[in-house]
């Protein structure tokens, strides 16, 4: 039996997620504005919310952590290790997202890379594995608008 009808790939794919953008914008922005607070404060995180905390130290063993606030107030952290770093082209990082509480509820691996397409950039996220389908199903939804604002951000006129 191949992998596509076992039922084991079948369930550990559906709690991995993959979101792949082309954005109208280099690949040496999109790269910076990914890895520098100045501009991560502009833009992470899901529609409405803020990022009142980001600290990052953006080098292979270092280490960062956001606190995302939504728009009703509450507090979404998350923290991590920088494991493998190649300028312009891919981030390796380990997720862990907490609650208010600082319970930690997530912890898996992202991987970001960037490869330029002719003055564009493709974009991958890759971020596995997920506990739950459930988990997954979330992050889809934040990291796609995350993304959105992302695009926005290097895509809009200085």
């Amino acid at each position: 039996m191949n992998s596509l009808g076992n039922p084991a790939a079948v369930a550990a794919r559906q709690r991995e997620l993959v979101i792949e953008r082309v954005f109208d914008a280099p690949r040496d922005l999109v790269f910076e504005v990914w890895t520098q607070p100045k501009h991560l404060v502009n833009w992470w995180g899901p529609a409405d919310f803020t990022l009142p905390f980001c600290e990052t130290d953006f080098r292979v063993g270092g280490s960062y952590r956001f606190c995302m606030l939504s728009p009703d107030g509450i507090k979404y952290w998350v923290s991590g290790r920088y494991q493998e770093i190649v300028e312009p082209e891919t981030i390796l990082f380990s997720w862990v997202r907490e609650d208010e509480g600082g319970k930690v509820w997530c912890r898996n691996i992202v991987r970001v890379t960037f490869e330029d397409d002719a003055g564009r950039t493709k974009f991958r996220l890759h971020q596995k594995m997920f506990e739950t389908v459930e988990y997954c199903e979330q992050h889809s939804i934040g990291w796609t608008q995350c993304i959105d604002r992302l695009q926005q951000y290097v895509e809009s006129p200085s």
